[in-house]
């Protein structure tokens, strides 16, 4: 899959996924728009520049429409206009309903389907102009299912309806969407948790049919497929990438047949 010399943008560009796709892409030859809420995306530049992977940084928070307008102004205007964008970003801030107030519901929403959404507003005019370009959305399995998190899986549930609403209405101007869903991800995020418990990704391992967490890598890859020449047909297209998470209950599974295989 060559990338060369188109700009990607990918949101959330600083943290274990985005850093993942930058590389990805930018191994592709692609020209990376890194954009994140924290100024962490700065010293990630000069870092990607030292792999031979050119690229810009822009701190901006998603949640606000005009800040996002302007960061891809100032993208286009420095690397030029966007051929894919990458809705990465994405957070959560309570785990259940009881925890969950109407401030952090909104604050999650926004950050996982509304700020997903201007950045979306941000690129499509170009797009449009030009006929061409992808949007590839991050969802999660949250979206798919219950796995708490209500705030943050009611966001992405969100995206997934959004996705195909630009696949059918851009779909026309050569636009084209799809969203992935993943399971659970090995990312930095979890190194509080795993040093409280250095079990806790294999023990999460047991529900999952391929034994396994999904790795950032794994991630990028499908990304990188989706907005890929080798996807032309594909648009509107939710992809799990879980490792089988969303396939069945392997833990049901395996107890109803008696067998560990």
């Amino acid at each position: 899959m060559d990338f060369a010399g188109k700009v990607i943008a990918i949101t959330g560009a600083a943290g274990g996924i985005g850093q993942a796709l930058c590389r990805h892409f930018g191994g592709e030859g692609a020209i990376i728009a890194a954009l994140d809420r924290s100024e962490t995306v700065n010293g990630l530049i000069p870092t990607l520049a030292e792999e031979g992977i050119k690229a810009g940084g822009w701190v901006v928070d998603i949640t606000d429409a005009e800040g996002v307008a302007a960061a891809f102004a100032a993208v286009e205007k420095s690397l030029g206009p966007v051929d894919v964008l990458v809705n990465n970003a994405g957070f959560s801030h309570k785990s259940n309903l009881e925890q969950t107030t109407p401030e952090t519901w909104k604050a999650d929403v926004d950050g996982n389907l509304n700020g997903a959404y201007y950045c979306a507003y941000a690129v499509l005019p170009s797009m449009k102009a030009r006929r061409s370009g992808a949007i590839v959305n991050i969802g999660s399995v949250n979206g798919l299912s219950t796995f708490g998190d209500p705030a943050y899986s009611a966001g992405k549930a969100g995206m997934i309806s959004m996705t195909k609403a630009l696949a059918m209405e851009y779909g026309r101007f050569g636009i084209r969407a799809n969203i992935v869903c993943p399971g659970t991800v090995r990312t930095p995020i979890w190194e509080h948790r795993v040093a409280r418990n250095p079990e806790i990704l294999e023990e999460l391992g047991k529900w999952y049919p391929l034994g396994r967490v999904v790795d950032p890598v794994d991630i990028a890859r499908a990304v990188g497929f989706l907005a890929s020449d080798s996807a032309a047909a594909i648009t509107g297209a939710v992809l799990p990438v879980d490792c089988g998470l969303t396939a069945g209950n392997i833990v049901m599974t395996r107890e109803l047949t008696l067998e560990e295989f």
